[in-house]
């Protein structure tokens, strides 16, 4: 029976670490990971609880005279589990064997959801890795007239823009990247330029049609389509990072009140400001303000500042105001010794105003756009119908048959809902 009994006492000891694994995990997991999680954990209590009941029995059954068997007693039996985690072996009464391998399974099942949500939620951490491709390409040509235009202090703005949208190039690279997309722009618009002067419109593709009049008027297409087509390349490559960095802004202000309504949760419960970012880090419930609170910890742990030099850094490059002003109210805030519980509930109260202004905004917009949509998209075309039908009486010709007119005005519908369609979309929030 001591053989029996130690075997339990070790299986119980690597339950209550297993718990105790599961509890470390608690406070920085997500609501529906929390409830995983008490699943997981009780189900191990109520195995614990199985073997308690069986150790007792098991010393009860411990004397120094060897006890006569009797038909009463109850069978004892060696139960072997191997499930997620490492082997298990205790000595259980028969009754209790399926009630126990029940609770186990079922905890297994908690922790498999939970390690699958992992799988599926798992950041991609990707390396840096050397150039390749088109990038690689731009590099070779580009990157020496690239980096002394750096270093001259011009693109500066771009330079900014690629910081605070968070995008995985060197300033370098992408200045060179603009050299040579501009310049294969410049070849594809020149070439196209040269074809239309020398061939008139194509009419049915491929039969092309030699030009015989018209050479001076179509020579200006060779000027105009190598001038306007680099410049627009310029434009539009060089103004990607600033709309990137505008639409990452935008989603972390929807998440900011949320979050410092937590920030404030956690400080009043006298947790020091370090730990209020690790847990904020880690949660998944804001993905795209974690990324920036990653950057203060890594400037921590990794680089070795204090919580207010990291503070002043991250508000540097934060792709949003709010976020920066947050930043550098909480380093003045730290700094002076003031109550960061008040400093946060004051913040978290004007973002929720904020927030709520641009709900209502939202609200206001899309009530505007509903009576422009119901008098062009609902009251148009059914007066221009009317018209249709009254011009098919009276027996005016406009060019079009009724026909025609009808499938021009559905079609017209159907690309004005369309337009409707997007722009809500575009400007509905996200949370």
């Amino acid at each position: 029976m001591i053989d029996e009994l130690r075997k339990n006492i070790e299986t119980e000891i690597s339950m209550l670490r297993e718990i105790a694994s599961y509890a470390a995990r608690y406070d920085s997991a997500a609501d529906d990971e929390k409830k995983l999680l008490d699943g997981a954990i009780n189900s191990i209590v109520e195995g614990m609880r199985i073997i308690n009941d069986n150790t007792l029995a098991l010393l009860k059954d411990i004397s120094v005279a060897k006890k006569l068997p009797s038909g009463k007693d109850k069978k004892l039996e060696l139960v072997k589990y191997r499930g997620l985690g490492s082997g298990l072996e205790v000595v259980l009464h028969s009754k209790d064997k399926a009630k126990f391998l029940k609770e186990l399974n079922i905890s297994d099942n908690f922790m498999r959801k939970i390690k699958l949500r992992d799988i599926e939620e798992q950041d991609k951490f990707t390396e840096f890795k050397a150039s390749r491709g088109y990038l690689k390409l731009a590099n070779r040509l580009f990157l020496s007239a690239a980096s002394k235009i750096v270093r001259k202090g011009s693109f500066r703005n771009l330079g900014e823009s690629l910081r605070k949208a968070n995008m995985e190039i060197l300033f370098e690279s992408y200045v060179a990247m603009i050299y040579l997309t501009v310049l294969i722009a410049f070849v594809v618009a020149f070439f196209a330029g040269l074809f239309f002067t020398f061939f008139s419109t194509i009419p049915v593709w491929p039969f092309l049609e030699l030009r015989t009049s018209g050479y001076l008027a179509a020579a200006s297409k060779l000027i105009l389509l190598p001038i306007a087509i680099p410049i627009l390349t310029f434009l539009a490559i060089y103004y990607y990072p600033s709309t990137e960095k505008k639409s990452l802004g935008t989603r972390i202000d929807q998440e900011l009140p949320f979050a410092v309504i937590h920030m404030s949760a956690i400080t009043g419960a006298g947790i020091e400001p370090t730990e209020i970012f690790r847990i904020i880090g880690l949660s998944r419930d804001y993905p795209f303000l974690r990324k920036e609170i990653r950057k203060v910890l890594n400037q921590i742990n990794l680089y070795g500042y204090d919580l207010t030099t990291a503070l002043n850094n991250a508000a540097k490059t934060a792709p949003s105001e709010k976020l920066a002003e947050l930043f550098a109210g909480l380093s003045v805030t730290i700094t002076s010794g003031a109550n960061l519980s008040e400093y946060f509930e004051k913040r978290a109260e004007s973002l929720l105003l904020s927030y709520r202004l641009e709900r209502e905004k939202y609200t206001r917009l899309v009530e505007t756009f509903l009576d422009i949509y119901i008098s062009i998209v609902i009251a148009a075309p059914m007066v221009f119908l009317l018209m249709i039908v009254m011009m098919a009486i009276s027996g005016l010709n406009v060019g079009f048959g009724p026909t025609q007119l009808s499938i021009m005005a559905v079609g017209i519908i159907a690309v004005l809902n369309v337009i409707f369609l997007v722009f809500l979309q575009i400007k509905q929030p996200a949370y």
